[in-house]
C-alpha cells in the first residue's frame, strides 16, 4: 500500500460533519434535560427517574463519541505529518489507527441512537398512562 499525503486529508470533511451531527445530538439532549428539570419542579412524574437514567447514559455515550472522533482526527493529522516527513510506514499505521478510532466512534453513535429510541418509548408509556387516566 502506498499512501499519499492527500489520502488522510479526505477524512477531514467527514470528521467535521460527524462532529456537527454529534454536537447537534448533544444540544438536543441538553434541551431535553432542561425541560425535564423544569417539569420536575412543577410536578413529579413516574417516568422521570427512567428518563434521567437514559439521558445520563446518552450524554456519556455522546462524550465518548466525541472523544474517539477527536482521537481519530489527531491520528489523521499524525498520518499526514508522517507522510509529509517521508515516513510511509508510520503514516500508514496512524491512518489505520484513525480509521479504527472512527469506527469505534460510529459504533458508540449507533448505540446512542438505539438508546434514544428507548427514551421515546418511555415518553409513549407516559402518554398512554395519562390517556388511560383521563378515560
Amino acid at each position: 500500500m502506498n499512501l499519499n499525503i492527500t489520502d488522510p486529508a479526505i477524512m477531514f470533511s467527514g470528521i467535521s460533519l460527524l462532529f456537527l451531527a454529534y454536537t447537534n445530538r448533544y444540544l438536543a439532549l441538553a434541551s431535553i434535560v432542561r425541560s425535564l428539570n423544569k417539569g420536575l419542579r412543577n410536578q413529579a412524574q413516574e417516568n422521570s427517574i427512567r428518563q434521567i437514567q437514559n439521558l445520563n447514559l446518552r450524554i456519556n455515550l455522546i462524550k465518548y463519541m466525541q472523544v474517539f472522533g477527536i482521537i481519530s482526527f489527531l491520528f489523521c493529522v499524525f498520518a499526514m505529518l508522517s507522510l509529509f516527513w517521508g515516513n510511509q510506514i508510520l503514516g500508514e499505521v496512524f491512518f489505520v489507527m484513525s480509521l479504527v478510532t472512527m469506527v469505534i466512534s460510529l459504533l458508540i453513535s449507533l448505540n446512542e441512537i438505539l438508546k434514544s429510541g428507548e427514551s421515546l418509548k418511555i415518553e409513549l408509556e407516559t402518554t398512554r398512562a395519562h390517556d388511560l387516566k383521563n378515560k
